[in-house]
């Protein structure tokens, strides 16, 4: 493209400026918008790319099914990494990795709450790559009670001096870890969200070999050139070996039996890579992020562009009245179709980069709002990718082309002899291909408003539904394992607070469960039954306000109650049990020799929900919860008309029962919510992008509005000396507009019901779309057409008529 073409087309955009600041508008707001979208999908995408050995690297997942309830878990038992890494010469190495979550750290006389901490094997650092800045990768984590650092976490616990060989303690564990490791800070786009690991070897389990026991994440590295399939091939055999044993100790049936009935147990490798985005894997670590919300916004990036570029045709097509007789005098002058498609399409370049500066501008003001929102720190790193640059240009040169070509096109084949005799009508024949473009736009604007619409009832409807249990006023603490066999006397200083109005201890606590037992039922040894698992004491149904269906809770009065246990209504249900004060759950032993444990159910309660609802209500067990289990939460039920102070208050008790130990505590209410912080944080960013979309689809509907008045302006001008009314013109001006919507609507409907089906397969619980969902989008797209188009329609049927019939 010559310089001279580049310079005519710089002197033509300069004639057309009301014109061109429309276009540019529309063109940065559709560019900004794509770029910000762009980041976030490539943030997600570019989860653990920074491992060296990424495509080695597999998550050891369990996929079980018993009794027809399924888990599929990124949890798996102890010796499974030792027994691979020994009879599979296709795994190179293994390491282990127990979270432990929030935990307290002391340092001296300081105290410190950290988010994460964690227990893996020494071979931790060889295998991910995370940069050692002191200590040796090959000799740190290989003993009991060593700690490895981040360097942000050494800065705060030590300041500016050496941290290695510092002793600090965890939680409350007697014995002091040694820092033998300081590493550099876990980049944002990891899996783990880890600022201390200690060795494995510090946990009481590490030489643990029970099989059925599933609580850590493995985490294999394959040797070079080894296929998952080469390696899953041999799982079967190896459960058979280990895990066939056990079946057969519990139900008296072989393990080939036992997968025979139905039941599944085996454990499947999953490529790291794959992990961040696989909601489907329950785990501990790090929230995955649903890839659906991935095919979502990259389609609301492109259609944002098409919206954006068919604005700009529109825009164009509606100046086309105006250079009619400069693209006649041009031919008559000598210039070549060609020519003239090389000038427009140039002119659409222009705007293009002009745009994507001013884009740049939007966005990085953006920036700010937009990782406030995702929690996260997106930026563009303009020179530190190779592809950055090329990337800006290759995508402004792409809009550039795609909005300028139909208009450079539509302009250049312009009759010369027509238009300079004033019969620019038979040059501009493309009317229905302008209305097949507005219908486009207005018809992903109406897909983008109903879907949005959707995905904000189902997080209403999610946010707000019955839980089956009151988790208003409900405050939970942390780390009840502090207090120790206080637990009693604790409960009661806090009963006596002004404002307490029960409390509660339990090991596990709705949206923060930790144990999912197998159990038989007497006279159906053949068959294991998987249930959620809580202890709790006698205030827990008080306190949660979960109600009683039949039977009883725990009484004091009866000593019994401790070896009994109460199930909620999808037990009783998916169990089959027809009478089940009549059952009797059998706990399973280690030792086949032990004695049989029985446990009869006293009450079923209500189904409540423990976990978000994308699951359904699983079977749900409560056992009771003696003075030797002291681990888990304390729950705290606070008056709506309690005193400011009385959280004060609580934290002085606790301080008095555990030596000012931090106090760590949640409130119900707000945990729930953070189930569904991605599909809230989701949802606030459709909000934004369809009102972008909106905006510029508005800007094109003006420009369809420009190009119809300055055809019909003659027309207009007769009708008005004929005496038709103003909103009579208005209706014939705007009918078509209202058509096009109509058309458009008629399209968006099957195409966002499917959408949104499909989507809203992901919760059990969820919304039922209605024709309101529907008819919505189409009353707001056309009472934005309608607002859109009524300044330009009104002006024109406002005008004088002499004025409207001298126009040319």
């Amino acid at each position: 493209m010559s310089k001279n073409i580049i310079k005519h087309s710089i002197r033509a955009l300069n004639r057309q400026k009301g014109y061109v600041f429309i276009n540019i508008i529309g063109l940065s707001i559709g560019i900004a918008c794509s770029l910000l979208i762009s980041l976030f999908v490539i943030n997600e995408l570019s989860y653990d790319q920074f491992n060296v050995l990424k495509d080695r690297i597999y998550r050891v997942n369990l996929h079980g099914k018993i009794s027809g309830q399924e888990a599929h878990v990124s949890s798996t038992s102890s010796p499974l990494g030792p027994t691979m890494l020994q009879e599979f010469p296709e795994v190179e190495d293994f390491t282990r990795f127990d979270s432990r979550g929030k935990t307290v750290i002391k340092f001296e006389d300081k105290s410190f709450a950290e988010e994460a901490f964690a227990l893996v094997d020494s071979s931790f650092f060889k295998i991910f790559s995370i940069n050692l800045l002191k200590g040796d990768k090959n000799a740190i984590l290989n003993a009991p009670y060593q700690v490895v650092v981040s360097k942000t976490t050494a800065k705060k616990f030590f300041g500016n001096d050496e941290p290695i060989d510092k002793m600090i303690q965890v939680s409350t564990d007697t014995n002091l870890y040694r820092v033998v490791g300081v590493m550099e800070d876990i980049p944002e786009n990891s899996s783990f969200e880890v600022d201390l690991f200690g060795s494995f070897l510090s946990s009481r389990r590490a030489n643990d070999g029970y099989w059925l026991s599933n609580s850590f994440e493995t985490y294999i590295l394959a040797k070079e050139g080894t296929s998952a399939d080469a390696i899953n091939s041999k799982i079967h055999p190896m459960l058979v070996k280990y895990v066939g044993p056990l079946i057969q100790q519990y139900f008296g049936i072989s393990f080939d039996e036992f997968l025979s009935k139905g039941n599944q147990y085996i454990y499947r490798l999953q490529p790291l890579l794959k992990v961040h985005l696989d909601p489907s894997i329950e785990h501990e670590v790090k929230n995955a992020s649903d890839p659906k919300f991935l095919y979502i916004f990259g389609g609301i990036a492109i259609l944002i562009i098409v919206i954006a570029a068919i604005n700009f045709m529109n825009l164009s097509t509606a100046q086309a009245a105006k250079r009619a007789k400069e693209v006649g005098i041009k031919k008559v002058s000598g210039s070549s179709k060609g020519m003239l498609v090389q000038q427009f399409i140039a002119e659409s370049m222009v705007l293009a980069f002009l745009s994507l500066i001013i884009a740049i501008l939007i966005m990085e003001l953006s920036l700010p709002y937009f990782n406030n929102l995702l929690n996260s720190n997106l930026h563009l790193d303009y020179l530190g990718e190779w592809y950055t640059i090329p990337g800006l240009l290759a995508l402004t040169l792409f809009i550039g082309f795609l909005s300028g070509s139909y208009p450079a096109f539509y302009l250049s084949a312009f009759k010369p002899v027509s238009v300079l005799k004033g019969n620019i009508k038979d040059s501009m024949k493309n009317g229905k291909l302008r209305s097949i473009l507005v219908i486009l736009q207005f018809g992903i604007s109406i897909i983008l408003i109903v879907g949005t619409l959707i995905i904000f009832r189902q997080i209403n409807f999610m946010l707000n539904k019955d839980m089956g249990f009151n988790q208003d006023q409900l405050m939970v603490i942390s780390r009840a394992n502090v207090v120790g066999k206080k637990i009693k006397p604790f409960k009661n200083e806090l009963l006596n607070l002004q404002g307490v109005e029960s409390v509660s201890a339990s090991t596990a606590a709705p949206a923060h469960n930790n144990n999912g037992n197998g159990y038989t039922i007497e006279g159906r040894n053949q068959e294991s039954y998987l249930l959620e698992t809580n202890w709790v004491d006698y205030d827990y149904f008080k306190t949660y306000g979960i109600s009683l269906v039949s039977g009883r809770l725990f009484d004091e009065e009866f000593k019994t109650d401790e070896e009994a246990c109460i199930v909620n209504q999808s037990a009783v249900n998916n169990f089959n049990l027809e009478d089940p004060f009549a059952v009797r759950f059998i706990v399973p032993e280690d030792d086949p020799e032990a004695e049989t444990k029985y446990m009869p159910i006293i009450g079923v309660v209500n189904d409540f929900h423990f976990r978000s609802l994308h699951s359904r209500i699983e079977p749900y067990m409560f056992r009771f919860k003696n003075e030797d289990i002291n681990w888990g939460y304390i729950s705290v039920r606070i008056a709506k008309d309690a005193p400011a102070t009385v959280l004060k208050e609580i934290e002085n008790v606790w301080n008095n029962f555990t030596s000012n130990e931090p106090i760590q505590y949640f409130y119900m209410d707000e945990s729930l919510r953070e189930l569904y912080l991605e599909e809230q944080q989701n949802s606030k960013l459709s909000i934004m992008f369809t009102i972008l979309a909106i905006i510029i689809a508005s800007l094109g509907l003006f420009g369809l509005t420009s190009f119809t008045v300055e055809q019909r302006t003659k027309e207009i001008g007769i009708r008005k000396a004929m005496g038709a009314s103003v909103g009579r013109i208005f209706y014939i001006i705007s009918k078509e507009i209202m058509v096009l919507v109509a058309i458009s609507t008629l399209i968006a409907w099957p195409i966002v019901f499917f959408i949104a089906k499909n989507w809203l397969q992901n919760y059990h619980y969820k919304i039922h779309l209605g024709i309101f969902d529907f008819l919505i989008g189409f009353v707001i797209a056309l009472s934005i057409a309608l607002l859109t188009i009524s300044y330009r329609a009104l002006k024109s049927a406002r005008m004088n008529p002499a004025e409207s019939l001298r126009y040319e």
